[in-house]
């Protein structure tokens, strides 16, 4: 089995890995002020796509030229497509070119087969299945087996913990190659519960105050699980932006949520907001959860710009805030860039850690389980320190691991 690496090599972003020439895991792209793509160059005969992040999906319509066959989960489909139409709507408006047009897109729609997770299939003579990833709906690792019977387990973005918008991932197959996910080796995640506690206790101490508290959420996965958080605490919210639209997709798919419900009680519990509506929200003793996550663009700009003078509000980010993202700006010097216009913000800014990867205990618990079944080759990849983890793996589990480096080919 032949292994090419043409991105999230070293880095957080644009994951793409090429099987044997014929298969590719992921193509997507990193977001910032700089787009960076997967190497160019792969004539892939088969796509599998381990969910709709665009770090993970953003590139895949650029490959339809090729008329590839694409697999993913009915969820990761909606959710991809809706990702890739924003995109397309958003060069439009900035007059900028696409790497793919409306009639990729259409071939995207055509040459995808929505495939469940546990359903094994037979593609380009691989034997290939999705298996629940945790992380968003409808994520998943997959499992190829080629003709030689080699396998190869590919994490994507996994989650071994619940949420409470998914459950977490569990029942990994044997494997004799193992590429995973590195993203946050090295730092442990705070108790979940304990992050709750102390984001609701922020969020409270706000309003109490009169201050408004605007949460940059991910449309896909952390919209939906803020807006249950606050509902279970009986606290109204109003949600923007194209979590929304994501919200209506995932109802279409209960079967991958955790407590659709629940999703469903706190997003008719909250009040929906968009376009000229805004305007009409009265800005005090509020709550407004919108994308985008990491403060590029989207409705979050509109409100930071009428409160970004308050110093008794609040900006929670819950996510991951990329190098060269305004969210990233906000963190690390109290400014934005607001449409071109830098603003000094006077709401003190807050980060919580509800991220949806594994924790570094996870994955070294995850690898370790997959080497005592069996795994002779782990590959590092999708992480700021892929190198340390590779070096642990080999020191701790004493089995050959790999930090690739962009393009860098492997046969196994």
């Amino acid at each position: 089995m032949e292994l090419e690496f043409k991105g999230a090599c070293r880095e957080v972003g644009r994951s793409a890995v090429l099987v044997d020439d014929k298969l590719m895991m992921d193509y997507g792209v990193s977001p910032g002020e700089h787009v960076k793509y997967p190497l160019n160059g792969a004539r892939p005969e088969a796509v599998l796509l381990s969910h709709a992040h665009i770090d993970h999906s953003g590139a895949i319509p650029n490959l339809m030229d090729l008329e590839p066959d694409v697999y993913m989960t009915p969820p990761t489909f909606d959710l991809t497509h809706m990702l890739a139409k924003d995109t397309l709507r958003i060069a439009e408006r900035e007059g900028e070119m696409p790497i793919y047009d409306s009639i990729d897109l259409s071939k995207f729609a055509h040459q995808t087969k929505q495939v469940d997770t546990g359903v094994k299939l037979h593609v380009h003579g691989y034997d290939v299945e999705f298996l629940s990833a945790g992380h968003i709906p409808g994520a998943s690792a997959i499992h190829v087996r080629d003709k030689e019977n080699k396998s190869l387990f590919y994490t994507g973005d996994i989650n071994t913990d619940d949420t409470r918008l998914v459950l977490g991932a569990i029942d990994f197959p044997d494997s004799d190659i193992l590429i995973t996910e590195s993203t946050y080796f090295g730092d442990e995640h705070p108790p979940r519960k304990e992050v709750e506690k102390e984001f609701i206790d922020s969020v409270q101490d706000t309003l109490n105050i009169g201050g408004s508290v605007v949460i940059p959420a991910f449309a896909i996965g952390r919209t939906q699980e803020i807006l249950m958080l606050l509902d279970a605490y009986g606290i109204r919210a109003y949600v923007d932006g194209m979590g929304v639209e994501a919200y209506k997709i995932m109802l279409r798919h209960p079967e991958y949520l955790h407590n659709p419900t629940h999703l469903k009680k706190a997003f008719d519990n909250a009040t929906l907001v968009s376009g000229h509506k805004r305007d009409k929200i009265k800005l005090e003793s509020s709550v407004i959860v919108t994308t985008a996550g990491m403060l590029n663009g989207g409705p979050v700009l509109y409100y930071i710009n009428k409160l970004y003078k308050d110093p008794k509000s609040k900006i929670i980010l819950t996510g991951y805030q990329v190098e060269g993202t305004n969210g990233r700006m906000a963190m690390d010097t109290g400014n934005i860039d607001n449409d071109g216009i830098i603003q000094h913000l006077k709401p003190k800014i807050e980060q919580y850690d509800f991220s949806a990867h594994s924790g570094d205990r996870e994955l070294k618990e995850m690898v370790r389980d997959f080497c005592n079944r069996g795994t002779e080759h782990v590959f590092t990849m999708h992480g700021d320190n892929c190198e340390g983890f590779a070096d642990w793996v080999k020191e701790e589990i004493g089995v050959e691991a790999f930090a690739p480096e962009l393009g860098e080919r492997f046969t196994i």
